[in-house]
Protein backbone atom coordinates (compact mmCIF):
# COMPACT_ATOMS: atom_id res chain seq x y z
CA UNK A 1 0.00 0.00 0.00
CA UNK A 2 1.13 3.52 -0.83
CA UNK A 3 -0.28 6.80 0.49
CA UNK A 4 0.14 10.10 -1.37
CA UNK A 5 -1.01 13.06 0.71
CA UNK A 6 -2.19 16.58 -0.02
CA UNK A 7 -2.70 16.35 -3.78
CA UNK A 8 -4.32 19.57 -5.08
CA UNK A 9 -7.43 18.88 -7.15
CA UNK A 10 -8.66 22.36 -8.10
CA UNK A 11 -7.34 25.23 -10.16
CA UNK A 12 -8.55 27.55 -7.39
CA UNK A 13 -5.79 26.11 -5.18
CA UNK A 14 -7.68 26.74 -1.95
CA UNK A 15 -5.88 25.21 1.03
CA UNK A 16 -8.84 22.88 1.67
CA UNK A 17 -8.99 21.62 -1.93
CA UNK A 18 -6.61 18.71 -1.42
CA UNK A 19 -6.97 14.96 -1.26
CA UNK A 20 -5.11 11.92 0.03
CA UNK A 21 -4.75 8.92 -2.25
CA UNK A 22 -4.44 5.41 -0.83
CA UNK A 23 -3.15 3.02 -3.48
CA UNK A 24 -3.19 -0.78 -3.32
CA UNK A 25 -0.26 -2.92 -4.38
CA UNK A 26 -1.86 -3.76 -7.71
CA UNK A 27 -1.94 -2.18 -11.15
CA UNK A 28 -5.72 -2.57 -11.53
CA UNK A 29 -8.28 -1.41 -9.00
CA UNK A 30 -11.54 0.38 -8.38
CA UNK A 31 -11.58 3.53 -6.26
CA UNK A 32 -13.80 4.73 -3.43
CA UNK A 33 -14.00 8.51 -3.03
CA UNK A 34 -14.82 9.46 0.56
CA UNK A 35 -16.08 12.76 1.95
CA UNK A 36 -15.80 13.23 5.71
CA UNK A 37 -18.58 14.46 7.97
CA UNK A 38 -18.67 17.36 10.39
CA UNK A 39 -21.71 19.44 9.49
CA UNK A 40 -19.95 21.19 6.58
CA UNK A 41 -17.99 23.16 9.20
CA UNK A 42 -15.44 20.83 10.82
CA UNK A 43 -13.59 17.66 9.87
CA UNK A 44 -10.63 16.59 7.80
CA UNK A 45 -9.67 14.04 5.19
CA UNK A 46 -7.66 12.31 7.93
CA UNK A 47 -11.00 11.00 9.17
CA UNK A 48 -10.87 8.63 6.19
CA UNK A 49 -7.52 7.13 7.21
CA UNK A 50 -8.83 3.83 8.59
CA UNK A 51 -11.11 3.41 5.60
CA UNK A 52 -8.29 4.20 3.19
CA UNK A 53 -5.80 1.83 4.76
CA UNK A 54 -8.28 -1.05 5.02
CA UNK A 55 -9.59 -0.80 1.47
CA UNK A 56 -6.14 -0.29 -0.03
CA UNK A 57 -5.02 -3.48 1.69
CA UNK A 58 -7.96 -5.18 -0.04
CA UNK A 59 -7.09 -3.91 -3.53
CA UNK A 60 -9.43 -0.92 -3.57
CA UNK A 61 -7.92 2.56 -3.93
CA UNK A 62 -9.33 5.35 -1.77
CA UNK A 63 -9.47 9.09 -2.18
CA UNK A 64 -10.21 10.94 1.06
CA UNK A 65 -10.79 14.58 0.27
CA UNK A 66 -11.00 17.89 2.05
CA UNK A 67 -13.43 20.52 0.77
CA UNK A 68 -14.29 24.13 1.54
CA UNK A 69 -16.44 24.52 4.65
CA UNK A 70 -18.24 27.09 6.76
CA UNK A 71 -17.62 29.75 7.92
CA UNK A 72 -15.59 30.77 4.85
CA UNK A 73 -17.51 28.70 2.30
CA UNK A 74 -20.99 29.43 0.98
CA UNK A 75 -23.47 27.11 -0.68
CA UNK A 76 -22.69 25.35 -3.06
CA UNK A 77 -18.88 25.60 -2.71
CA UNK A 78 -18.60 22.25 -0.93
CA UNK A 79 -20.74 20.43 -3.52
CA UNK A 80 -18.73 21.90 -6.37
CA UNK A 81 -15.54 20.75 -4.62
CA UNK A 82 -16.95 17.23 -4.26
CA UNK A 83 -17.72 17.15 -7.99
CA UNK A 84 -14.21 18.36 -8.78
CA UNK A 85 -12.73 15.53 -6.70
CA UNK A 86 -14.65 12.99 -8.80
CA UNK A 87 -13.50 14.78 -11.96
CA UNK A 88 -9.89 14.64 -10.72
CA UNK A 89 -10.21 10.89 -10.19
CA UNK A 90 -11.79 10.41 -13.60
CA UNK A 91 -8.97 12.31 -15.28
CA UNK A 92 -5.89 11.32 -13.28
CA UNK A 93 -6.22 7.84 -11.80
CA UNK A 94 -4.94 6.34 -15.05
CA UNK A 95 -1.52 7.69 -14.06
CA UNK A 96 -1.51 5.27 -11.09
CA UNK A 97 -2.98 2.15 -12.69
CA UNK A 98 -6.07 0.88 -14.47
CA UNK A 99 -9.17 2.13 -12.67
CA UNK A 100 -12.15 -0.13 -13.29
CA UNK A 101 -14.92 1.79 -11.52
CA UNK A 102 -15.37 4.92 -9.43
CA UNK A 103 -17.48 4.69 -6.26
CA UNK A 104 -18.47 7.72 -4.21
CA UNK A 105 -19.62 8.09 -0.62
CA UNK A 106 -19.41 9.96 2.62
CA UNK A 107 -20.53 10.11 6.21
CA UNK A 108 -23.07 12.61 7.57
CA UNK A 109 -22.25 15.92 5.84
CA UNK A 110 -20.10 13.91 3.46
CA UNK A 111 -23.15 11.80 2.59
CA UNK A 112 -25.12 14.99 1.93
CA UNK A 113 -22.41 15.77 -0.64
CA UNK A 114 -22.49 12.28 -2.16
CA UNK A 115 -26.30 12.42 -2.39
CA UNK A 116 -26.21 15.80 -4.11
CA UNK A 117 -23.76 14.40 -6.69
CA UNK A 118 -25.91 11.31 -7.10
CA UNK A 119 -29.31 12.99 -7.50
CA UNK A 120 -28.51 16.41 -8.99
CA UNK A 121 -26.57 15.40 -12.08
CA UNK A 122 -25.65 18.98 -12.99
CA UNK A 123 -22.59 19.04 -10.73
CA UNK A 124 -20.87 16.11 -12.42
CA UNK A 125 -22.30 16.98 -15.83
CA UNK A 126 -20.06 20.06 -15.70
CA UNK A 127 -17.21 17.56 -16.19
CA UNK A 128 -19.08 15.35 -18.68
CA UNK A 129 -19.60 12.68 -16.03
CA UNK A 130 -22.95 10.94 -15.61
CA UNK A 131 -23.48 9.88 -11.98
CA UNK A 132 -25.66 6.98 -13.17
CA UNK A 133 -22.61 5.50 -14.88
CA UNK A 134 -20.43 5.45 -11.77
CA UNK A 135 -19.84 2.22 -9.89
CA UNK A 136 -22.14 3.19 -7.02
CA UNK A 137 -22.71 5.37 -3.97
CA UNK A 138 -22.56 4.76 -0.21
CA UNK A 139 -24.56 7.41 1.67
CA UNK A 140 -23.78 7.04 5.37
CA UNK A 141 -26.37 8.86 7.52
CA UNK A 142 -26.58 11.93 5.32
CA UNK A 143 -29.28 14.60 5.48
CA UNK A 144 -31.48 14.32 2.36
CA UNK A 145 -33.44 17.50 3.08
CA UNK A 146 -31.88 20.97 3.02
CA UNK A 147 -28.75 20.67 5.18
CA UNK A 148 -29.10 22.36 8.58
CA UNK A 149 -26.06 24.56 8.01
CA UNK A 150 -27.28 25.58 4.56
CA UNK A 151 -30.50 26.66 6.29
CA UNK A 152 -28.48 28.54 8.90
CA UNK A 153 -26.60 30.33 6.10
CA UNK A 154 -29.97 31.52 4.80
CA UNK A 155 -31.08 32.68 8.24
CA UNK A 156 -33.63 29.87 8.56
CA UNK A 157 -34.17 27.81 11.70
CA UNK A 158 -31.82 24.84 11.20
CA UNK A 159 -34.43 22.44 12.55
CA UNK A 160 -36.78 23.11 9.64
CA UNK A 161 -37.42 20.24 7.24
CA UNK A 162 -37.24 21.85 3.82
CA UNK A 163 -37.01 20.19 0.43
CA UNK A 164 -35.76 22.79 -2.04
CA UNK A 165 -33.02 23.01 -4.66
CA UNK A 166 -30.38 22.53 -1.93
CA UNK A 167 -31.85 19.15 -0.89
CA UNK A 168 -30.97 15.80 -2.46
CA UNK A 169 -34.61 14.72 -2.09
CA UNK A 170 -35.70 17.53 -4.40
CA UNK A 171 -34.11 15.79 -7.40
CA UNK A 172 -35.31 12.23 -6.89
CA UNK A 173 -37.48 11.30 -9.83
CA UNK A 174 -35.87 13.73 -12.25
CA UNK A 175 -33.84 10.88 -13.76
CA UNK A 176 -34.87 7.46 -14.99
CA UNK A 177 -31.89 5.52 -13.69
CA UNK A 178 -29.30 5.67 -10.94
CA UNK A 179 -26.08 3.92 -10.04
CA UNK A 180 -26.32 1.29 -7.26
CA UNK A 181 -26.83 2.96 -3.88
CA UNK A 182 -26.42 1.89 -0.27
CA UNK A 183 -27.97 4.03 2.48
CA UNK A 184 -26.84 3.57 6.08
CA UNK A 185 -28.50 4.88 9.21
CA UNK A 186 -28.36 3.96 12.90
CA UNK A 187 -31.31 2.85 15.00
CA UNK A 188 -30.31 5.55 17.52
CA UNK A 189 -29.15 8.11 14.96
CA UNK A 190 -29.35 11.86 15.47
CA UNK A 191 -32.84 13.31 15.76
CA UNK A 192 -34.94 12.91 12.59
CA UNK A 193 -32.12 11.29 10.55
CA UNK A 194 -33.70 7.81 10.58
CA UNK A 195 -37.06 9.17 9.46
CA UNK A 196 -35.54 11.25 6.67
CA UNK A 197 -33.52 8.28 5.43
CA UNK A 198 -36.70 6.23 5.27
CA UNK A 199 -38.31 9.06 3.29
CA UNK A 200 -35.55 8.77 0.70
CA UNK A 201 -36.26 5.06 0.28
CA UNK A 202 -40.00 5.72 0.11
CA UNK A 203 -39.50 8.44 -2.51
CA UNK A 204 -37.32 6.19 -4.66
CA UNK A 205 -40.02 3.54 -4.46
CA UNK A 206 -42.71 6.13 -5.24
CA UNK A 207 -40.93 6.95 -8.50
CA UNK A 208 -40.61 3.26 -9.33
CA UNK A 209 -36.83 3.30 -9.24
CA UNK A 210 -35.55 -0.23 -9.73
CA UNK A 211 -35.47 -1.61 -6.18
CA UNK A 212 -32.47 -3.77 -7.02
CA UNK A 213 -30.49 -0.53 -7.41
CA UNK A 214 -30.70 0.63 -3.81
CA UNK A 215 -30.68 -0.75 -0.31
CA UNK A 216 -31.20 0.78 3.13
CA UNK A 217 -29.43 -0.75 6.11
CA UNK A 218 -30.45 0.16 9.65
CA UNK A 219 -27.55 -0.64 11.96
CA UNK A 220 -27.35 -0.76 15.73
CA UNK A 221 -25.55 2.25 17.13
CA UNK A 222 -25.50 6.03 17.01
CA UNK A 223 -24.81 8.60 14.31
CA UNK A 224 -22.11 7.18 12.00
CA UNK A 225 -20.95 4.91 14.81
CA UNK A 226 -22.16 1.33 14.58
CA UNK A 227 -21.89 -1.24 17.34
CA UNK A 228 -21.21 -4.40 15.37
CA UNK A 229 -19.88 -3.27 11.98
CA UNK A 230 -17.25 -0.88 10.70
CA UNK A 231 -17.80 1.40 7.74
CA UNK A 232 -14.75 0.09 5.91
CA UNK A 233 -16.12 -3.46 6.00
CA UNK A 234 -19.55 -2.32 4.80
CA UNK A 235 -18.05 -0.31 1.95
CA UNK A 236 -15.79 -3.17 0.90
CA UNK A 237 -18.70 -5.63 0.82
CA UNK A 238 -20.75 -3.16 -1.26
CA UNK A 239 -17.95 -2.62 -3.77
CA UNK A 240 -17.24 -6.33 -3.98
CA UNK A 241 -20.92 -7.05 -4.69
CA UNK A 242 -21.19 -4.46 -7.49
CA UNK A 243 -17.67 -4.35 -8.97
CA UNK A 244 -18.06 -7.20 -11.44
Amino acid sequence: MKVIKDIPYSKLKHQQQVLDLYLPDTDEFSVFIYFHGGGLEIGTKDWGKNLGEYLAQHNVAVISADYRMYPTAVYPDFIEDAAEVVAWAHKNLGDYGKCRKIFVGGSSAGAYLSMMLCFDKRYLAAYNIDPAELGGFVHDAGQPTAHFNVLREKGIDSRRVIVDETAPLYYIGSEQSYAPMLFLVADKDMENRYEQTMLVASTLKHFRVDESKYKVRVLEGTHCCYDKEKLEHIVYDFIKSTDK
